[in-house]
């Protein structure tokens, strides 16, 4: 049984090391402006952090705790970078839409807000 497999054919495949400094400060286009990797990284690691503060921070965390939580972002946001330059998702694209529309909701909330103070005052003095 095992004599009638053939022998591994197979031929190897030297893949080269990762050079980190390269990969950081190689460059990204955003609408025409060429930004360097590391830049990218902080760009994404930022608006994960607003979308992590006004979606999913229900109570604030001790100091420890909210470190590890920003570590494992940091990590996050690197693997987002490796699926933004390598396979060319727009990750930095749709990060900004979702904090654009959050943007475009809270300016929302404070002009109903606002007009709900002023109807308010109007009614008191009439």
């Amino acid at each position: 049984m095992w004599a009638s497999v053939p022998p591994n054919t197979a031929e190897e495949v030297e893949i080269p090391a990762f050079d980190w400094g390269a990969f950081l400060t190689d460059k990204e286009e955003f609408l025409g402006i060429a930004l360097p990797n590391w830049f990218t990284w902080i760009l994404i690691f930022l608006f994960l952090t607003y979308i992590y503060n006004k979606v999913f921070r229900v109570r604030k965390l001790p100091i420890l705790k909210d470190l590890i939580v920003y570590a494992i972002m940091l990590a996050g946001a690197f693997l987002l970078l490796i699926f933004q330059v390598d396979a060319g998702l727009p990750i930095v694209y749709s990060l900004a839409v979702a904090v654009l529309l959050m943007f475009t909701v809270r300016v929302r909330y404070w002009v109903e807000a606002r007009r709900n103070q002023s109807d308010a005052g109007k009614e008191k003095d009439a």
